[in-house]
């Protein structure tokens, strides 16, 4: 699919709307990017522009208008329903409006759009409050969404969600009228501004109050979840126009105006909790107990079936219960209690138990509050939707329905959905969902490649609408009505509720430029239009369902491309490709080289937010060993024979470069980088230290504990000023406390791989590991003892060169652990009292993410200093060994908002756990980092 690109006059007229025309975009790469979110469809902007503010959004508004072309809002882009896609203008507002204001010690928030649930939820834990709504996307999706969607979750039903939470908004009204609902004369404002609004709304409520049949409907629909067309509900509920509007924003989906900010009250956070997996013979079992468990006053009650057990069973870390179950026609019920403290939360669970021991189970229930055990129960549940769609066939589409329907009928619900899959033959097709709020999530999948996969799924579709509609539910519960089910809005409310609703479109919106075709449309096909495809890439990406839960954590999100916007791209030069659209091809390639393949992290982040275990990282490095030219391979290859030669040239390199003035290094450089590529040369930078020590050691004279590994680039890049580095603490440490250590024979020529393999240089990296396991082989005596390496992410390179590696017959395999956690547990113990520093700002990495080791990183943090300083924007730095020389923008993105909680934090210390990280966080601060162990050996061998 080719972008329809926009006029001459409508770029030149928003680029004069924002001021910098940086931010109104163009390329084909960046329409691509940003034209998918987690939806079934698929449309193309015309214009891609970054709004900074709410006089931004003003302005592109009139600019929308005058030159009618049609503009939507994008920011998460977890939406499942399409209301986050456009053919006209696309707005991102996920990179700025990310300001959050504490209010009346966390009984109130203010909040932006760009901010996501989780990030809120993070300021408001230690007020024990927590916003209402609670998605099972909540780390991916943003406050705009659920506003737009008014989005619930497992927990809030209708009482916490967005529409009975929201206490004001400030709108940008189509017009480009900015209005705070939350003023004490904004009533009188939205009269005097936008008179025909306020008489509009007035007239509309009237006309639907003097109905009784139609508020009789009105109220029975928004008794349950409900999101299916405007909230016509706020008529009812609000006498003052204003009021009308502000809560008819909520739910619009974007289509009556931009919600630049909104105060809510937030709701207790309760942290005593315990929760159990309860599994059933079948459906029908597991909903014939649902009543029951409800009246306990169960805070959530989640319901699976069959097919959502079996592919959670193929998830990292399924619950043992789960796990190790023959599942047949199982289903599951996820049941948690909550509660103000211990003793409320006993009473609680003992009501359960008792119920719980009269079910018919399949297994035995077990209630558990401890705290990993219950994570696992909610990544099963909440990793769902994307782990399903991600079993899918390759080059099919998955989609998502979301029905709700009075909790006494969903029993007969569930059944009647299961007779409809096997009619259409839907043989893949599963049933999840919020039980307690008889709210159920069906998921389907198919090619859509042919007209008879379209028909197929028409047919379905008229026949699920009647079974819905005959029990008298709701077609959209929470995912917004959104295109999938515009063209069914009047069938579920009758054509005088839908006539309101058209009426508040166009009072509100009269040119019709916000977003159409989303939320209502009289098209009865337009649900069969516009659905992408995907194209099988490569093994290592084709599950991905674009999500997009992989966004918040990917350090080149706010500079270039993410993981998921890196995927969909490559699927779009191979759907080019097949359609023979070889300028397409031509121009996403050329682009994709810097957004996608440079700027590119690979450090494997996405990978801990994937629910499928995604790791695009791993794609990029394959993609670098295509593109790698034989100049740098061979280069690299000589390295990986004569590496104890090529660190001590680095290092001795960069001790030169630190005597000699930068302004006098810099011209050079910039000259090399001019001549021979940015992705090959570095750029020289002031925090970058001289070389550091040779690593090679004496063998201990006393029999050893462990295998040390010091990290090569801690010989390439020297520690901080006045410290012995990493190699020589951890030493003096191990020694304090009593335990031996061998170093490797040959060290100075060995190295994990990691530099090999992150550029793509296959041959390199497979030289490097074979020696380096050889080495690492006899150094352990067959692998008798642990390896411990002191650099996080050479760690992780030595746990994949391993699994990469092969055992030697009649071996044990080479165990690898990180210095942290060899320090947290074998060291700490062992050093006594002494003086702590008052605060240190720590950085955890990427790498000490991945391998699960933060708690004891923080714990060797603590006793360092009274008080451990994680910034509440942490992230990966981006350095990525030398991408962060190669692309220092990279890193400045990356850090930019860690940088400026650090230096508010103002810590009297600062550490990490692995040289290039430190470096970053060293350039973005202009705070010296030095290694956790290192800043250990300060306070405790005084």
């Amino acid at each position: 699919m080719t972008a329809d690109r926009a006029s001459t006059a409508t770029l030149d007229a928003l680029r004069v709307a924002v001021g910098d025309p940086e931010q109104v975009r163009t390329r084909p790469l960046d329409l691509h990017a940003h034209a998918h979110d987690a939806s079934h469809f698929l449309l193309i902007p015309s214009a891609l522009v970054v709004a900074r503010d709410a006089g931004d959004v003003s302005r592109l508004l009139q600019v929308s208008a005058a030159q009618g072309v049609p503009l939507a809002f994008r920011s998460g882009g977890t939406s499942l329903s399409g209301q986050a896609q456009t053919d006209g203008i696309m707005v991102d507002v996920r990179r700025n409006f990310k300001d959050i204001e504490v209010l009346d010690g966390g009984l109130r928030v203010r909040v932006q759009p760009g901010v996501t649930v989780r990030a809120l939820n993070a300021r408001l834990a230690p007020y024990g409050r927590k916003f209402g709504p609670d998605p099972a996307s909540e780390g991916a999706c943003t406050i705009g969404g659920v506003v737009a969607n008014n989005s619930s979750g497992m927990e809030c039903g209708t009482v916490q969600n967005a529409y009975q939470t929201l206490e004001s908004l400030t709108v940008v009204l189509p017009s480009g009228t900015v209005l705070d609902t939350g003023q004490l004369d904004a009533d009188q404002r939205l009269r005097a501004l936008e008179p025909e609004i306020h008489d509009g709304l007035l007239t509309l409520a009237t006309r639907l109050r003097r109905d009784p049949a139609s508020v009789a409907r009105v109220r029975q629909q928004f008794s349950m979840k409900n999101t299916m067309g405007y909230g016509v509900n706020s008529l009812l509920d609000f006498d003052r126009p204003v009021d009308m509007l502000a809560h008819l924003i909520v739910g619009s989906e974007g289509t009556l105006g931009f919600v630049a900010e909104a105060v809510f009250r937030t709701v207790p956070r309760r942290t005593d909790v315990t929760t159990a997996l309860l599994v059933f013979d079948d459906l029908l079992a597991a909903n014939t107990a649902l009543p029951a468990l409800v009246e306990t006053g169960a805070a959530t009650v989640e319901l699976m079936d069959a097919l959502s057990l079996r592919v959670g069973q193929g998830l990292s870390g399924c619950p043992a219960v789960v796990a190790g179950l023959e599942v047949r026609d199982h289903a599951a019920l996820l049941v948690e209690y909550q509660a103000d403290d211990a003793a409320g939360l006993a009473d609680a669970h003992a009501v359960g138990m008792r119920l719980v021991a009269d079910l018919p189970l399949s297994a035995p229930a077990r209630f558990t509050s401890e705290v990993r055990e219950r994570s696992r129960l909610w990544r099963l549940r909440k990793g769902l939707y994307a782990a399903v769609a991600g079993a899918r066939a390759a080059g099919t589409t998955a989609v998502l329905e979301d029905v709700v329907v009075p909790v006494p009928a969903l029993g007969r619900t569930c059944t009647d959905l299961i007779d409809l899959f096997a009619k259409y033959d839907y043989h893949d097709a599963v049933i999840f969902g919020h039980a307690k709020d008889g709210n159920i999530h069906f998921m389907l999948t198919s090619g859509f490649t042919d007209p008879a996969d379209l028909e197929r799924y028409s047919d379905f579709t008229e026949d699920m609408v009647d079974l819905v509609l005959g029990e008298g539910g709701s077609l959209k519960a929470e995912h917004g009505t959104g295109r999938v089910m515009a063209p069914y809005v009047r069938r579920q409310y009758g054509d005088e509720i839908y006539d309101v609703m058209r009426g508040i479109k166009a009072v509100v919106d009269p040119r019709g430029m916000l977003n159409p075709g989303v939320l209502l449309d009289d098209d009865p096909t337009a649900h069969l239009q516009n659905i992408k495809s995907a194209p099988a890439v490569a093994p290592e990406i084709d599950r991905c369902v674009t999500c997009g839960y992989c966004e918040p954590v990917c350090p080149s999100r706010n500079i270039t491309m993410t993981p998921r916007q890196r995927i969909v791209v490559l699927r779009a030069i191979e759907q080019a490709r097949i359609a023979g659209d070889t300028a397409l091809v031509a121009s996403l390639e050329k682009d994709y080289q810097y957004d996608g393949i440079h700027t590119c992290a690979v450090d494997g982040m996405c990978k801990t937010a994937c629910p499928v275990g995604i790791d695009t990282g791993v794609m990029i490095k394959k993609l670098r060993a295509q593109n790698a030219a034989p100049v740098p391979k061979a280069v690299w290859g000589v390295a990986a024979k004569h590496w104890a030669g090529t660190t001590r040239v680095a290092g001795a390199a960069l001790s030169t470069l630190k005597v000699v003035p930068t302004p006098l290094v810099l011209p050079p450089d910039h000259l090399a980088r001019a001549a021979l590529g940015t992705d090959n040369v570095p750029l020289y930078s002031a925090e970058l230290p001289g070389g550091g020590p040779r690593r090679a050691r004496p063998a201990p004279t006393t029999e050893p504990e462990a295998v040390y590994f010091p990290a090569c680039v801690q010989s390439m890049f020297g520690p901080v000023d006045g410290s012995p580095g990493v190699q020589a603490s951890f030493e003096e440490l191990c020694a304090k406390a009593g335990v031996a250590l061998l170093v490797p024979e040959g060290i100075d020529g060995l190295c994990c791989g990691t530099p090999w393999s992150s550029k793509g240089m296959t041959a390199g990296e497979k030289t490097m590991r074979d020696r380096t396991l050889a080495a690492l082989r006899d150094a352990t005596r067959d692998g008798a003892l642990p390896i411990v390496c002191d650099a996080a992410s050479c760690t992780e390179g030595l746990l994949q060169a391993v699994a990469k590696g092969s055992t030697k017959d009649g071996g044990a395999p080479l165990v690898v652990m990180d210095a942290v956690a060899f320090v947290a547990t074998r060291v700490v113990p062992h050093l006594g009292t002494y003086a702590k520093k008052a605060s240190l700002a720590l950085h955890p990495t990427c790498s000490t993410t991945r391998m699960g080791i933060n708690e004891a990183l923080e714990l060797v943090a603590s006793a360092v200093a009274e008080e451990v300083q994680v910034a509440e924007h942490w992230g990966c730095c981006g350095y990525a060994g030398d991408r962060g020389m190669l692309h220092p923008e990279l890193t400045a993105s990356a850090t930019a908002g860690e940088a400026a909680d650090v230096l508010a934090g103002d810590a009297e210390e600062h550490a990490s756990c692995n040289r290039t990280c430190e470096l970053g966080m060293t350039r973005a601060t202009g705070k010296p980092y030095k290694h956790i162990i290192e800043a250990l050996a300060e306070v405790a061998l005084e």
